[in-house]
């Protein structure tokens, strides 16, 4: 009886995780959480299931500072794994640049690699660049 009770309590943490991937993979800014998807998700709850929806809520952080906490932990995780795996692989390599409205120039750096019998690509990092994005400054 109390590890079912436990599991239900604990649901929330999987949920505001995942729920959060989904606001970073939108581009949408972190407040959509609090501002639109718990409501809905309550309207759901109350309207098509006929659930109480204030206990699930309340188990469901999605403040701004959670879910940007959220998306730094599992970027961080990312990072990890792909440069543990492209240190034990071979990969190629792509430079490009780009500006920013500023002008400011950006060198972005993607890597390929085969994983599991597929082709990936990922970007690896993105600095801001000094100089111009010439190539040869690129190069330098």
């Amino acid at each position: 009886m109390f590890a079912s009770t436990s599991q239900r309590n604990d649901d929330g943490l999987p949920a505001s995780y995942n729920i959060s991937l989904l606001i970073a993979k939108s581009g949408k800014p972190h407040t959509i959480g609090d501002k639109l998807i718990l409501p809905a998700v309550e309207e759901v709850l109350k309207t098509v299931l006929h659930k109480p929806a204030s206990d699930i809520i309340k188990r469901i952080t999605l403040s701004n500072n959670t879910v940007e906490r959220r998306i730094d932990e599992m970027s961080s995780d990312i990072e990890s794994f792909l440069c543990n795996y492209l240190q034990m692989t071979h990969f190629s390599i792509q430079l490009d640049e780009s500006t920013l409205p500023d002008n400011a120039a950006l060198l972005l750096a993607y890597v390929r690699f085969i994983m599991n019998q597929e082709i990936y690509e990922e970007l690896l990092f993105v600095r801001t660049l000094i100089t111009d994005t010439k190539g040869e400054s690129i190069f330098h």
